[in-house]
């Protein structure tokens, strides 16, 4: 038996800056999860999905993430969807501080 759909949003990486993004629903792509368009439909979510894989001059492996509605807007309902809305993680540390 299939899972039953959860909510999503779509999320991806900028092509050039490597930042992690969000898909919105005017096809644009935010920095914030809140800005994220909040899907519920597995249909609609697909399509959405297609449009915003388009738009590979601009982002690379889109994807759908589970989402839950805030007070906000989305928000992850998993760490590693949690750890990609912190942004980039590139200061010195571990094996960076030895290269330093």
């Amino acid at each position: 038996m299939p899972r039953a759909f959860t909510p999503k949003v779509i999320t991806s990486n900028r092509l050039l800056e490597g930042d992690a993004v969000w898909f919105t629903t005017q096809n644009t792509w935010s920095g914030d999860i809140q800005d994220a368009e909040f899907l519920t439909d597995e249909a609609h979510a697909d399509l959405r999905l297609l449009e915003a894989n388009a738009q590979n001059g601009i982002i690379v492996g889109a994807y759908l993430a589970d989402a839950k509605m805030g007070e906000d807007g989305p928000e992850p309902t998993h760490f590693r969807e949690e750890f990609r809305t912190r942004g980039p993680s590139n200061y010195a540390h571990g094996k960076q501080v030895e290269k330093v």
